[in-house]
């Protein structure tokens, strides 16, 4: 039996591992650190009995090391972060301080308490990283491997690299037990509507505009929420202490045909039940048109990273990891999902 510690594990990620690891490990404990941000929603953890959500910031070192002793912790899992890009341009310092510091205060408490007290408790600090840290790829650039080049371009990638330097760092100078993966992009139940999928889908559902970053060509490689929890899971039990991984979905698409799967399959949705016509009367879909009529271009973001890919071969050979789904079969899961859910997402449209 383990006893874990999710941190951010009320927010998208973070939830649905707890999920997953609830459904898949009954009988371990899992206690959530969370601050509870814009993006962090209790209800998130709903229907789950056995978690424990903590209200705190994973800046408070002493929090962090009375929970890790007091409920004698043995794995943390580290999702808290800021993680929005386009928010990390216009207001670059929480990135830096929930994503460098969070992660160094952290560290340090798993350090005081799993090795300078001298108990030699084995443990595991395992870290959720992202693609983001390698910067961007030409149409003909070879996946990114753990070996790449930290190469990031946005206040959020940079965060994001210092805290895996940071981690990395702790184990070989203190012999800290860390594993660190780098995922690409999630999709999946419970992400808050800033990001593509989710905003696009409600969108569909209203009949607002699909705000598509200049040509609409920019490439990334997607990943069902539930198979990066399936990912992490296998890091946790096979990885090898100090190492990193690369966990990506095998979906490498660019953002014109991720949205036209989306306008498709909302399309679908409402001709397979015409109940939907009644409850989002404003989509196109409930009057006669393809919700591709929404489609609108617009000024690229600053520093808009071309291509993303991702290269399993380490995940696949030392963990046996693989991803279980396409992007269809994948987002149609999570269209049923939100429209089975709109008692959960519809207060957040007035958060973002």
């Amino acid at each position: 039996m383990a006893n874990l510690l999710v941190t951010g594990g009320a927010g998208f990620i973070g939830a649905n591992f707890v999920h997953y690891w609830a459904a898949h490990h009954p009988d371990d404990t899992v206690t959530v650190l969370d601050v509870l941000t814009y993006a962090g929603n209790p209800a998130n953890l709903d229907g789950l009995n056995g978690v424990d959500l903590i209200k705190g910031d994973i800046c408070d070192t002493s929090l962090v090391e009375t929970l890790l002793k007091d409920r004698k912790i043995d794995t943390v899992v580290h999702f808290a972060a800021e993680s929005h890009v386009d928010r990390s341009i216009t207001g670059p310092d929480a990135f830096v301080t929930t994503n460098i510091i969070g992660t160094h205060s952290l560290l340090k408490a798993a350090r005081k308490i799993w090795l300078d007290s001298g108990t030699g408790m084995p443990h595991r600090f395992h870290h959720v990283s992202t693609d983001e840290v390698y910067g961007s790829l030409s149409p003909t650039d070879p996946a990114f491997s753990e070996t790449k080049q930290y190469e990031p371009n946005s206040p959020y990638s940079a965060s994001k690299a210092a805290s895996d330097h940071l981690v990395r760092a702790y184990h070989h100078t203190y012999g800290l037990d860390v594993t660190t993966s780098n995922c690409s992009n999630n999709y999946g139940p419970y992400q808050f509507p800033e990001k593509l999928i989710p905003l696009f889908l409600l969108n569909c559902l209203y009949g607002r505009d699909l705000p598509i970053y200049g040509d609409g060509m920019n490439v990334r490689d997607w990943l069902h929420v539930e198979d990066h929890c399936h990912g992490i899971e296998k890091v946790l039990q096979v990885g090898k202490t100090g190492e990193t991984y690369n966990i990506g979905g095998g979906q490498e698409l660019p953002n014109l045909r991720v949205i036209e799967e989306i306008c498709a399959t909302v399309d679908r949705a409402f001709a397979e039940n015409p109940a939907l016509a009644e409850r989002f009367p404003d989509a196109p879909a409930a009057n006669g048109k393809s919700s591709v009529s929404l489609k609108t271009f617009v000024t690229d973001r600053a520093g808009h990273d071309r291509r993303y890919a991702i290269d399993e071969t380490k995940a696949r050979g030392e963990l046996g990891y693989a991803p279980r789904r396409t992007f269809a079969e994948g987002f149609a899961q999570t269209l049923a999902w939100y429209l089975a859910n709109e008692g959960w997402w519809r207060p957040l449209l007035a958060k973002g």
